[in-house]
């Protein structure tokens, strides 16, 4: 993974930003295909982590526990505000320097910057996924994208099972896309729906 990534990320921010948008007020109490998460808590996991962290990555800050205990979905215009947070995060990622070295993502890991752009992408997507799904949204991300993501989940599928983040692989026929190939190795199931 290297700083090619970046035009993928601008344009799953952009598809993530739709999907927010998308999202109608009665549905954020429905299910999701994220186990026992609504969409009310998958849609708060998805700003947290592909807006708010993914630029404070970007500058080597941390993520105060305010964003990390807010309800962005019980504000006024909070689809707006997430997709303006989204265009901040993408332009922290513009420079070149983002993608160097190390961060510090808390708890006493660190990881290789380059590492962490490709994780937040694999939530774009992934999770871009699962707000789709559950609000009856059209998705589609270019194939290049579905590939940087199926490589993440490969290479770290486990370590985000040894955290909950993922659950048991899902079994998916040979021919499958490589955008189903990746949720399913994430644990989800590309054909799951809300009935």
């Amino acid at each position: 993974m290297t700083r090619f990534l970046y035009p993928q990320i601008v344009t799953a921010a952009a598809t993530a930003a739709r999907l927010a948008r998308g999202v109608r007020p009665e549905q954020l109490g429905g299910p999701s295909p994220c186990g026992e998460w609504d969409v009310r808590t998958l849609l708060n996991h998805f700003v947290l982590w592909t807006g708010y962290s993914f630029e404070r990555r970007a500058l080597r800050q941390e993520v105060p526990q305010e964003l990390i205990d807010r309800d962005f979905t019980a504000e006024p215009g909070w689809a707006g505000a997430y997709a303006a947070q989204l265009d901040r995060a993408v332009a922290a990622w513009s420079d070149p320097a983002a993608f160097e070295g190390i961060i510090d993502v808390g708890q006493g890991y660190e990881m290789p910057a380059e590492m962490v752009a490709g994780m937040v992408l694999k939530e774009m997507v992934v999770h871009g996924w699962d707000v789709a799904r559950a609000t009856g949204q059209e998705y589609g991300w270019p194939e290049d994208v579905a590939k940087s993501v199926l490589h993440v989940v490969e290479e770290h599928g486990e370590l985000y099972r040894q955290f909950d983040g993922f659950a048991g692989v899902v079994a998916v026929p040979a021919d499958a896309s490589t955008l189903d190939r990746a949720l399913a190795l994430s644990g989800r199931d590309p054909g799951w729906t809300t009935t």
